[in-house]
């Protein structure tokens, strides 16, 4: 029986490493996004100033292991055996709890979801042994630290309120000050916003970096801890003046010295005090197992009060972590998938919108907006249109396909999110607050975001949804962790060893399969025919651009129109599913198309807006008419199978194969066509089309004989009429299509294109 022990501290040593890798992919959001959404130095520097951080952060985090000893229950009551199921349980929950979030490009609490796990696994156990005993719920509380849990939830709320009024208020008077033509104001002011800031965030290096693992204790922190007043002054003024000369002597600029610092101080803070959430509770097993070992008592005996007592973490554990901490950060896919989505909920303008409006989300802007203009009538004019002046973006036209190469936000910003957040988790620090740094960051840049009015009419409700969808995130982070874990303790206490291997086989599958479909999607992304925005300034010059899209189009509609015909000829369920996601995709790139129509127009030449802009409207008009007959065909075709009805007859399927190989042929040559810009060769698809229009009447008049006949099921009826009806749409928007691009496209003129270089 004491083997199982040596499998589950082999088990939980990967777990440990795997835990390390997810962690940091969700945790990377903390500190990584000001610096990468203002882009404020390159991609390199900033990984290298976050390793650093990193690297000296895992070396400080001895002392933060105790959470994972006796923060959440009381070790004393419980023996040996019954202490590895809760260390099993819980870091079999984190590893797919967080791998799960990383997956779906969720930033989540990985201290919320250790503490619950703990929690969860805790009272699972505590439970059975007050069973065992026939004792009731009251019991709980001898095993449990109770108090430390509801400090945790209302940390949870607070932070979450806070860090969100407080974001919001510093970044307004930030922007007050400096407004968004930062670079053009007098050095003094970005001087003492220097000052400010950096000593905000030596400040936090000190207390949340540092303090823990006793290191640097001299002369500046005894004057820190002794008299905070006096140091944040001197360092201020210290600052103030060294930003002075940095700007005035060495023309540096401030706002990216503050964003490198602060990328450094999170990162550091991240590692010194987050790594005991990936390998605290491993390290907890270890020492209790060789505690265990050592005293020569059973495991259901050995009583784990030992854990109570302070145990210094070996130095070359907390290297190997450092170590996988940051090769992880380097080489993680789904750190960047996580950190794109707080950079999209913050970004400046528009944009590709992630998340869906929800009746949440709507009442919220709904209110505010008239809160807002509710407020605003009782301001005088003369200081509100002097509030508005410092708040008015300068007036920059960037084409939406550019938008993406653009800052998310600018230096001002990144630079209040690093300080306010430092400022909040040092408060907290020295007040020995529970908090989650994750969400505290991601608070500071959403009130941040809503300041400084980044959040537009045309925006604000997708913004605001995906803020509530991250928020709930984190509730159900805390209420899952809880559940899941405390469920897998109590299968790990009937199942012992056989439950022990399963769930580990289980956890590898689960893993295995998040990381292909991850992969999968990411190699779908880049190969497939993904509609580019029409930035051409002429109408030839769109007739040129456009053709790729129109290839794009047709190639992967031939795909899907193939793909509805055979999965009702095998009526195959699964394949016309996903026949559905595919057309549901293209249709959803078509109307992408068609919101990036303002932007199209804003570039075209004054000579060429008349005709540029009327043939894009109708290209658009005659794409959205192909794709919908497309969408309908392959959503009868999905309800018609999933709905079990009669399978279609063999002459009926035989027919639609035919048709389909001949639009095959339709499609195939027009996808040529445009692919290869040969639009010479329209003229001799036109010469064409009335062999298609009598092919599907043929087919109409074969199945109304066989209506009257023989036919005796309505829904089949139903669905073939409707698939050649929707059939014959496409070839319609096909040869309209084609003769738009016939009767507007001259090869004699060269078309104009925007500048690559062009003054934005």
């Amino acid at each position: 029986m004491d083997n199982i022990y040596l499998v589950i501290m082999v088990a939980l040593a990967v777990l440990a490493i795997t835990d390390l890798v997810v962690g940091v992919s969700n945790d990377a959001v903390n500190f990584l996004n000001s610096a990468l959404g203002s882009k404020a130095i390159s991609f390199k520097t900033i990984m290298i100033v976050a390793s650093i951080g990193i690297a000296l952060g895992a070396m400080s985090s001895s002392g933060m292991m105790e959470v994972a000893r006796k923060g959440i229950f009381n070790p004393s009551e419980f023996v040996f055996a019954e202490i590895m199921i809760i260390f099993m349980a819980v870091m079999i929950t984190d590893v797919l709890l967080l791998d799960f979030f990383n997956t779906l490009g969720m930033p989540t609490s990985t201290t919320v979801s250790i503490v619950f796990e703990l929690l969860g696994a805790a009272v699972a156990m505590a439970l059975i042994k007050v069973s065992g005993t026939g004792g009731g719920f009251e019991a709980l509380g001898s095993y449990i630290n109770t108090g430390k849990a509801t400090e945790i939830i209302v940390g949870i709320l607070l932070s979450v309120a806070i860090a969100f009024t407080i974001g919001a208020v510093v970044q307004f008077f930030s922007r007050m000050l400096i407004s968004f033509r930062f670079n053009e104001q007098p050095k003094w002011i970005g001087s003492v916003f220097g000052g400010l800031a950096i000593t905000a965030i030596i400040h936090f290096i000190l207390v949340k970096g540092l303090k823990s693992a006793n290191l640097f204790n001299g002369v500046l922190t005894e004057v820190a801890n002794t008299q905070p007043e006096l140091f944040l002054l001197g360092n201020f003024i210290f600052w103030m003046i060294v930003s002075l000369v940095l700007t005035t002597t060495f023309k540096l600029n401030i706002y990216k010295i503050i964003i490198t610092l602060g990328t450094f101080a999170l990162a550091m803070a991240f590692a010194g005090n987050d790594l005991v959430n990936f390998i605290g509770v491993p390290i907890a097993a270890w020492q209790s197992f060789q505690d265990w070992q050592a005293s020569g008592i059973s495991a259901s005996e050995f009583s784990m009060g030992g854990l109570a007592s302070a145990v210094q973490t070996p130095t070359y554990l907390l290297l190997i972590s450092g170590l996988v901490m940051i090769i992880t950060l380097w080489l993680s896919t789904k750190a960047r998938y996580v950190t794109e989505t707080e950079i999209n909920l913050a970004r400046e303008g528009e944009g590709e919108e992630r998340f869906q409006p929800n009746f949440l989300s709507r009442q919220i802007v709904k209110f505010s907006m008239t809160a807002f203009d509710s407020l605003a009538n009782t301001v005088p004019n003369g200081f509100r249109n002097r509030v508005l002046g410092r708040l008015t973006k300068p007036n920059q036209y960037v084409p939406k396909g550019k938008v993406q190469d653009m800052p998310a936000f600018d230096m001002v910003r990144a630079s209040v999110n690093l300080m306010v957040a430092s400022v909040l988790i040092s408060v907290a620090t020295s007040m020995k607050l529970p908090l989650s740094t994750t969400y505290v960051t991601f608070m500071v840049a959403m009130g941040s975001s809503l300041a400084d009015r980044a959040w537009g009419s045309e925006s604000a409700v997708y913004r605001v949804a995906g803020v509530l969808n991250v928020i709930g995130g984190w509730f159900f982070t805390a209420i899952s962790a809880f559940i899941s874990a405390a469920t897998i303790a109590y299968l790990l206490h009937l199942g012992g060893f056989v439950a022990l291997i399963a769930l580990l086989l289980l956890a590898g599958i689960l893993l295995v399969r998040n990381y292909l479909s991850h992969t999968r999607k990411k190699v779908e992304t880049k190969v497939e025919d993904i509609l580019r925005k029409a930035e051409s300034s002429s109408i030839q010059g769109v007739i040129e651009e456009s053709a790729t899209n129109i290839a794009s189009v047709v190639k992967r509609s031939n795909k899907i129109y193939s793909g509805a015909i055979n999965g009702l000829a095998k009526h195959d369920l699964e394949a016309l599913k996903k026949n559905n996601k595919g057309v549901k995709k293209l249709a959803k790139e078509v109307d992408g198309l068609k919101n990036n129509l303002y932007y199209f127009i804003k570039n075209l030449d004054e000579s060429s807006v008349g005709g540029a802009s009327n043939f894009y409207i109708t290209l658009l008009g005659v794409l959205q008419d192909f794709t919908q007959s497309l969408e309908y065909i392959s959503k009868v075709s999905y309800t018609h199978v999933l709905n079990n009805h009669k399978k279609l007859k063999y002459n009926q399927i035989k027919e639609l194969k035919d048709l389909d190989h001949s639009l095959e042929g339709l499609f195939g040559t027009t996808m040529e066509t445009f692919s290869k810009k040969s639009f010479e060769n329209i003229a001799n698809l036109l010469n064409e089309k009335d062999k298609y229009y009598e092919l599907i009447s043929d087919k109409v008049e074969k199945q109304v004989a066989r209506t009257r006949t023989e036919e005796t099921s309505p829904k089949n009826t139903t669905l073939y009429f409707s698939l050649l009806t929707e059939s014959k749409d496409m070839v319609k928007a096909t040869i309209k299509l084609l003769e738009l691009y016939y009767s507007e496209h001259d090869s004699t003129v060269e078309p104009a294109r925007i500048e690559k270089n062009k003054d934005k």
